[in-house]
């Protein structure tokens, strides 16, 4: 099969996925995380998110293993500036624990050029959605998150933001202790309208 052909392959098992996908909580998920192999291919299906003008306005930091004991620093340490009270502190020093792997998804929008800032953003939206399905359909549990600590300046700088760079969300990736229970989803004819 041609690389043509496979573009024009049906994939039903790709929609089952997409209809059965499922977060979970960073909180409830535990060992294996994606190995090295699997995070690449993760990350690789990241970049293939839809991008106007093959920009590439997003980055990528993987916290794992020590990593993430020096991210729960700068979290701490935030809070702590902030006056949180030392149990507070304490639980965002964890916060990065939670998973195994935990992947910062930055949005780096580039201003004034012919692609829209908003198009620049929605890509890096893409990127997250990407992630998550790519490890569910390996066999993780994935969870996007945001937080207080994406908008934190002293966070971000402690991160490495750049000026102009944003956080489009922080993935936490692992294996769920428990089942994923289902949510409540739209009711179709009350969101889908035809021109």
């Amino acid at each position: 099969m041609s690389k043509t052909d496979s573009f024009n392959h049906p994939a039903p098992d790709a929609v089952d996925l997409l209809l059965t996908r499922r977060s979970g909580s960073a909180k409830a998920m535990g060992t294996p995380g994606p190995g090295k192999k699997q995070l690449e291919q993760i990350l690789q299906a990241g970049a293939r998110a839809p991008d106007h003008g093959k920009l590439f306005p997003w980055r990528f930091i993987v916290f794992e293993g020590d990593g993430r004991i020096r991210a729960g620093d700068i979290l701490a340490e935030a809070a702590k500036a902030d006056g949180e009270r030392d149990r507070q502190v304490e639980e965002e020093r964890a916060r990065f624990l939670r998973a195994p792997v935990v992947i910062g998804v930055i949005s780096c929008a580039r201003e004034l050029h012919k692609i829209p800032v908003w198009e620049q953003e929605l890509s890096a939206g893409a990127v997250c959605q990407n992630i998550l399905v790519a490890a569910t359909a390996l066999g993780f549990v994935g969870n996007w998150l945001t937080e207080w600590y994406a908008y934190h300046p002293a966070v971000r700088q402690g991160l490495g933001l750049k000026s102009g760079e944003r956080v489009a969300g922080f993935i936490y990736l692992g294996t769920a202790k428990d089942p994923l229970e289902e949510r409540p989803r739209p009711e179709m004819d009350k969101i889908v309208s035809y021109f």
